[in-house]
């Protein structure tokens, strides 16, 4: 009997879950720092926030933003010299990439090779990638502002990088959520995930 190939390494398969782990704690932590000095007209219900006060919200966020860091470095570290970032993210050609799309909104893009992304999936992780460094760069400006004026000033000042800093999270949760739908319409995607296979 033939043994199924990997589609997932178990690299992979460990970055993407604790990354996933970071990114809700960094969320819900986030949300708890941002009710306490809102700076839009809305807070967040508790319920989905994390650390019950702002002192054990920031505990959360420093804690998660580590594992972030640590893990995301450890992802992007491998997918460039292994060759696989080239391989499995490029090339973007836009005309494919809307053709994908207008495909994806009818339902009809297919999924038949999970080894091989389409165009809109290689768009969304490589943004992901983008908007994790950003939540990085704001947030070193955030935790240690006097220490980075330079990085501070090219984010708009201390202000505006607390609205930066908000807008790629949500853009995060956004994809996590898009992220989550799609895998409920094509499960067969889970469980490689899983167990590689």
């Amino acid at each position: 009997m033939k043994k199924s190939q990997t589609i997932h390494p178990a690299w992979l398969r460990a970055t993407h879950w604790l990354n996933a782990l970071a990114v809700i704690l960094l969320a819900s932590s986030g949300w708890r720092i941002y009710n306490a000095a809102p700076f839009y007209p809305f807070t967040l219900p508790s319920w989905i926030t994390l650390g019950g006060w702002l002192g054990g919200a920031l505990q959360w966020h420093f804690a998660a933003m580590w594992l972030l860091v640590g893990n995301g470095l450890l992802y992007l570290l491998i997918n460039l010299f292994s060759g696989r970032l080239k391989q499995r993210f490029f090339p973007l050609a836009p005309t494919q990439f809307f053709r994908d799309l207008a495909e994806a909104l009818k339902g009809k893009l297919t999924h038949a090779d999970p080894q091989q992304y389409n165009t809109v999936q290689r768009s969304a992780y490589l943004f992901v990638m983008i908007d994790c460094i950003l939540l990085v760069l704001s947030g070193l400006v955030l935790w240690k502002s006097v220490q980075f004026p330079l990085l501070r000033e090219l984010l708009g000042g201390y202000e505006n990088t607390r609205r930066v800093h908000f807008i790629a999270m949500s853009a995060l949760v956004g994809f996590v959520l898009v992220h989550l739908a799609m895998v409920a319409l094509v499960p067969r995607t889970f469980l490689p995930m899983i167990r590689g296979r």
